[in-house]
């Protein structure tokens, strides 16, 4: 089984999806906008006939007769301004409702995204960079922006005004609009061909871009580790090969975007003189009549033809780009999401007449539910047998894995990096699935239990804590949302958290910054077992959750474990063996194996391996003065 593929269901996303969104959560608005749109087009149109009213109703009779009466005139010029203040009015209208249109429409999409990733399996996480991901959210979802509040309304104007145009050229003179069809078509011939070469090329852009996000967010991250080892030339030389291809890329899909827009210009002027010659010289042959009012209006409206196309090209980019970005936001938007699991939650109960119960009251007792009456009661006994586990198929991992742990027993794993500690415990919380045997939870097997609800019932202490920007209460708060912050101060004095929260600042209310970094690590630490205290789950397990601290922090630390550990189940992974030399059930893993397996004084006597490591370890603390 390989649990870190990615899904072969992804769906691809286009531009149309981004227009039903528009047509579905801004109906009235866009109806308004068309409104708009249609409202300047025919104002536009009204000024562009207006020459022919101009030189062959005003102009021309008024030379031909000497006279100097120009009401008429004056009137008709008056008329167009009004005529032009509604299309600058409904111009307005058109590009602030779009701007609201794009905002909510981009607000929207980016509420499902963080939506949908929150039901993403860790596996999604492990197979794809943070910082590709984060361009979705920034880059890729900023060129809708573009393509919503300019590129679009261009188009939907584009398109009314080349319908608008084209009739009212039949109108005036049949030969010479299907004259100026056939420049047309050729226009978008060249456009069409030009502009699916760029989007191979923006696609690609849009990757690197995700690329090099990522290789920056893995560098800040990791700048201690690179002066420390002084590899800045190093890293520098891979961000530069990196950003070259970036830039390749960018270069080949703005060059053929960006030489539309010379094309189309060029076209059209030539074919704003070829009309005019041929409608010249049709009018002085005699082959048409047409008055010099109507071939001026004529290449006016050629000019007006030409120009949403040419409106079309100057957004080619914004259009390629957004629809590159809206692919890539359909990957992490369809990405299969993590299954539920079973059908058996967590509830709490009460004893009541000798059964349980369930209540909707934090009674301190849960209860897996099965049905609508079956509870059994949670106490934390847990079972594998026979487990086989992969991230990538054919290469194991873990190899039939049997452990036990009886409730409120202390189980501990020790073994060298890589022999699967982490990875246990990591199946236990169903963040992977097994690909043999079973993992069973108070006689029930977890693949039966709703993944929700068995994280419910796990604490996890990690060796490297995450805390998250905010308070010292809103972290400590994290482990039941719903406590007090009475019960969230309790927590604290049991984690031997109280004391230095108090001399902060504003105490409870300072902000810790981003990930907890104005803290120390044991103060973290002791966050983080707080936490967990809060939560009060019935089996918890700890990551080598000292292993990283002084002395002085992980007595502390330690100390306020050992209230955790009181009546549940614990699972530890073990850095120093001195912190478990009290578990009722030590495993020794070696390459996905559990080699040995008993009591420290067992494993002792055993004289294997772990009598080796305890021993090397207790000689390597007696040299430390």
């Amino acid at each position: 089984m390989n649990n870190l593929s990615k899904s072969k269901d992804e769906k691809k996303l286009n531009l149309f999806w981004v227009i039903q969104r528009i047509k579905k959560g801004y109906p009235i608005q866009i109806f308004a906008v068309l409104v708009c749109i249609v409202i300047v087009v025919v104002t536009t149109l009204i000024g562009t006939t207006f020459f022919k009213a101009l030189i062959d109703d005003y102009i021309t009779p008024l030379l031909q007769s000497g006279q100097k009466d120009f009401s008429n005139l004056d009137k008709a010029i008056v008329r167009l301004s009004f005529v032009c203040a509604v299309g600058v009015i409904a111009s307005y209208v058109q590009s602030t409702t779009m701007v609201k249109i794009g905002q909510g429409t981009m607000r929207g999409i980016r509420e499902e995204l963080f939506s949908h990733m929150q039901r993403l399996s860790v596996s999604y996480f492990d197979t794809h960079p943070y910082g590709d991901t984060m361009s979705i959210y920034t880059n890729d979802v900023d060129t809708l922006r573009q393509f919503i509040g300019v590129s679009l309304p261009n188009i939907l104007s584009s398109i009314i005004s080349l319908i608008s145009v084209f009739i009212t050229m039949l109108i005036l003179n049949v030969p010479l609009t299907f004259l100026s069809l056939g420049m047309i078509l050729i226009i978008m011939f060249i456009s069409n061909k030009s502009a699916s070469i760029s989007m191979k090329h923006f696609v690609r852009q849009q990757d690197q871009i995700g690329e090099i996000n990522a290789y920056i967010e893995e560098m800040m991250s990791g700048q201690k580790v690179i002066k420390v080892f002084c590899h800045e030339d190093a890293v520098e030389k891979d961000f530069l090969v990196i950003n070259e291809k970036l830039r390749q890329s960018a270069s080949k899909a703005n060059s053929y975007a960006n030489i539309l827009m010379p094309i189309i210009n060029q076209l059209g002027k030539f074919s704003y003189v070829v009309i005019a010659i041929v409608a010249s010289v049709a009018s002085v042959k005699g082959y048409m009549k047409i008055t010099v009012g109507e071939i001026v209006t004529f290449l006016a409206l050629v000019q007006s033809f030409t120009q949403p196309l040419s409106q079309v090209g100057q957004q080619v980019n914004a259009i390629i780009m957004a629809s590159a970005g809206v692919s890539r936001l359909g990957n992490l938007l369809y990405a299969q999401p993590e299954d539920a699991g079973g059908d058996i939650s967590l509830v709490n109960a009460v004893h009541k007449d000798g059964a349980l119960e369930e209540t909707a009251d934090r009674s301190g007792m849960w209860a897996w539910k099965k049905g609508d009456k079956e509870y059994v009661e949670v106490k934390g006994d847990i079972k594998f047998e026979d487990v086989d586990f992969s991230y990538v198929e054919g290469h194991t991992i873990l190899h039939d894995i049997n452990l036990y742990a009886k409730p409120a027993q202390k189980i501990a794993f020790v073994g060298s990096t890589g022999a699967g500690k982490t990875t246990i415990t990591n199946l236990l919380n169903r963040f992977y699935d097994i690909d043999k045997g079973n993992i069973i939870y108070d006689g029930i097997k977890i693949k039966d239990i709703k993944k929700s609800d068995l994280r419910k019932s796990l604490g996890i202490v990690l060796q490297d804590t995450h805390l998250f920007t905010g308070t010292v209460m809103d972290n400590i708060r994290y482990g039941r949302p719903s406590a007090s912050d009475e019960e969230c101060i309790g927590a604290a004095r049991l984690a031997n958290a109280h004391g230095f929260i108090s001399r902060l600042p504003e105490g409870y209310q300072t902000n810790i910054g981003d990930r907890g970094n104005k803290l120390s690590g044991g103060e973290r630490q002791r966050l983080s077992i707080a936490r967990a205290i809060l939560k009060n789950p019935p089996i918890l397990i700890l990551d080598e959750a000292t292993s990283a601290l002084d002395n002085e922090s992980e007595r502390l630390v330690q100390d306020a474990i050992e209230h955790l550990l009181r009546d549940r189940t614990t699972i530890v992974i073990a850095h120093r063996l001195s912190t478990i030399v009290d578990a009722d059930v030590i495993c020794v893993l070696d390459h996905g194996t559990i080699v040995e397996q008993g009591s420290h004084a067992d494993l002792l006597a055993l004289n294997g391996a772990y009598a080796k490591l305890y021993r090397l370890q207790v000689a390597r603390e007696e040299l430390i003065p």
